[in-house]
């Protein structure tokens, strides 16, 4: 009886929001147009240039991994692996992406329907209405860019996001295994994370005023930490801390480091999704943070080994790129330089002094960049959007409540990957198993897992 009470008294509220306005139309005419007049002009409007900007923005991320991401990493393998490292950016590219339209965007994105009995739910998921893209026209607006520009500038960080982890277990991991694992991942914990930060009011991470401007729990730590509790999962590679495993190219480490450079100002300044002044701002801060960081890593490593090496101010500027991300809509030129110059040296340590002492095979040091260098980014966005610092504060801002609101979300997301990630790999192991055999791991990876060979072998 109480639920059909309930369902009349709703239809009688419906009808009566129907009803109502016909009433103040015949009343007066005037009013109606006035409210009309005002809700059209409150619609949002397509604005060409934020549009040609970010359309440029979205094919910037994209370059980030194709081929920035595949590059930078295939310079850092042996040889007879750089292949499997291209292919594995290459394959997820294609994969995320229908992920993505099918059912992606949608978990990420649909919060159209916060229904009362489902809204604890949506702080952590969206809903499915937006399966396979349903309702996107070219009409359909995201702020003042169309929403299928939206569509895929997003998509681009969800692409990008699971191929860093690739550089965690590069040499050992089967391709199957890696598939597996990554597609779990994103459905479990890249959507999610991205929904929480990202979609709005009823989020959790919204709802708590976190600020992550571009990505450092959504890409960073998230990706950062899946790929240390995938490196420990998979085990050392042969020969690790009792032989030297030496970039096979460094060349083209640098020029994916240049590429990586480049289009994270699509990364960070797009996410204004305008063409204003806070993607400029995003766009100083990224390059003052990118390059302080390349120069601390630099001074760093000449101090200890006596030599500044390409590798190391490779690897030091994207540590800032990583650690800008979150703060790159708040942060002025003075919070830049102290993100930039603290990420570094504490990814160093961590590429360094703290793998070496824990053991653990992180190839390519994920962690070490993107897991601590985002951490490090995330936390320092509380204290660097202070306006004393030249930050852009929110309404409300207080230093110590807003690094304790970013410290929150940061413990979310380190649990939240490093759970899923596990979830994933345990799957993957018990299906198709996780290594390759030692003795394809010792041939390469290239032709036993493609049948196909990099450029290792002469012909």
């Amino acid at each position: 009886m109480k639920k059909i009470i309930l369902l009349l008294g709703v239809a009688g509220l419906l009808a009566t929001s129907a009803f109502i306005p016909a009433l103040a139309q015949d009343a007066n005419p005037a009013v109606t147009e006035a409210v009309a007049a005002a809700g059209e002009a409150a619609k949002p409007t397509l604005d060409s240039g934020d549009t040609a900007w970010m359309i440029t923005a979205t094919a910037l991320v994209l370059f980030m991994t194709l081929p920035g991401l595949a590059l930078f990493y295939g310079g850092l393998v042996r040889a007879k692996n750089v292949l499997t490292v291209l292919v594995q950016c290459f394959a997820l590219a294609g994969i995320i992406t229908v992920l993505w339209v099918i059912f992606g965007y949608s978990v990420a994105f649909d919060t159209e329907k916060m229904s009362a009995g489902v809204t604890n739910f949506r702080s952590f998921f969206g809903g499915l209405d937006k399966l396979f893209l349903a309702g996107l026209t070219p009409d359909s607006l995201t702020g003042t860019v169309p929403e299928a520009i939206f569509v895929t500038f997003q998509l681009t960080f969800a692409i990008i996001t699971p191929a860093l982890m690739v550089g965690a277990f590069a040499e050992r991991m089967k391709f199957s295994a890696m598939l597996i694992f990554t597609l779990v991942w994103f459905a479990l914990s890249y959507l999610p994370i991205c929904h929480m930060a990202w979609s709005g009011d009823g989020a959790l991470f919204w709802d708590w005023g976190v600020l992550d401007f571009a990505g450092g729990t959504v890409v960073h730590i998230n990706a950062g930490i899946a790929g240390l509790v995938a490196c420990i999962m998979c085990g050392k590679r042969r020969g690790f801390g009792r032989e030297p495993l030496p970039p096979h190219n460094v060349p083209m480490t640098i020029i994916g480091a240049s590429m990586l450079w480049v289009g994270w100002f699509g990364f960070n300044a797009g996410s204004a999704l305008a063409a204003n002044g806070t993607a400029g701002m995003a766009m100083l801060v990224t390059q003052i943070a990118t390059g302080t960081a390349a120069t601390v890593w630099m001074l760093l490593e000449w101090m200890r080994s006596g030599k500044p090496t390409a590798v190391g101010l490779a690897t030091g500027a994207v540590a800032g790129l990583v650690a800008i991300t979150p703060a790159s809509g708040t942060a002025g030129p003075m919070g830049a330089l102290i993100i930039g110059a603290v990420a570094s040296a504490l990814c160093y340590v961590a590429a360094t002094s703290v793998k070496r002492a824990l053991g653990y095979d992180d190839s390519l040091d994920v962690f070490g960049v993107h897991g601590v260098g985002g951490i490090v980014g995330a936390l320092l966005t509380g204290v660097c959007a202070s306006a004393a610092l030249g930050g852009t504060p929110p309404e409300g801002y207080a230093m110590a409540g807003q690094v304790f609101t970013q410290l929150k979300s940061v413990l979310v997301t380190v649990v939240w990957s490093a759970v899923v990630a596990f979830i994933g790999l345990s799957l993957a192991k018990v299906t198709v198993g996780l290594r390759v055999s030692e003795e394809v791991e010792a041939a390469g990876l290239d032709l036993s897992e493609h049948g196909e060979e990099g450029y290792h072998t002469a012909r």
